[in-house]
């Protein structure tokens, strides 16, 4: 029977996995060193931002440092501007299925959600008429007013264009422009909160 010339061959096994411990750690924080020289932290819309590095800081206002009034007339315009998406999507569902050949829906449904549209727009932009814009968000108010207005204008002659006798030119044009303006009040409350968040 053969001797085995080391009678303990497994003794080389723990310091190879302590060295190979050593070395994963020495670089491992090598990497961590360096990704920390300059690092960004990013963050959504109306949070802290600040980058780390070259002595360099730079900070915006959050949300939650607004006024109450400020942040509950933003909450106000937010809420219209979600409702109003919801009717945008609804024109336009409503009159690509009345253009569809043949038509996805009849003449009497259409009506009846053009009309839902039309009475739901209006009154969104009464309930924003109905507000009072906070110090320097006036200019921003008169534009979502406008764009409010709009919509409820051509929502209303979507609906006399579905009622005419043409072969929905003027029902079509509508639409668009209801988008259009559903667009333009949707851009403008972006626009609103970085105003707030400027002012502030």
């Amino acid at each position: 029977m053969a001797m085995n010339p080391d009678p303990k061959p497994g003794r080389w096994i723990l310091p190879l996995v302590i060295l190979g411990m050593i070395a994963f750690t020495y670089f491992f924080v090598r990497e961590i060193d360096e990704a920390s020289t300059d690092t960004t932290l990013v963050a959504g819309p109306g949070t802290t931002t600040t980058t780390l590095g070259s002595s360099s800081t730079t900070t915006t206002l959050a949300q939650s440092d607004l006024d109450p009034a400020v942040q509950a007339y933003l909450d106000e315009i937010a809420a219209i501007n979600a409702d109003l998406q919801l009717q945008r999507t609804e024109i336009v569902t409503v009159n690509s299925a009345f253009n569809e050949d043949p038509r996805g829906i009849e003449f009497s449904e259409a009506e009846t959600r053009f009309e839902a549209v039309v009475t739901a727009t209006q009154a969104l932009a009464d309930t924003l008429r109905a507000l009072t814009p906070p110090v320097g968000l006036e200019p921003n108010h008169t534009t979502l007013q406008t764009a409010l207005d709009q919509a409820a204008a051509t929502a209303g002659e979507a609906l006399e264009g579905l009622r005419s006798t043409d072969t929905g030119e003027r029902r079509n044009a509508a639409v668009d422009a209801y988008v259009t303006a559903a667009t333009d009040y949707d851009t403008e409350v972006t626009n609103t909160n970085n105003a707030a968040l400027a002012n502030a």
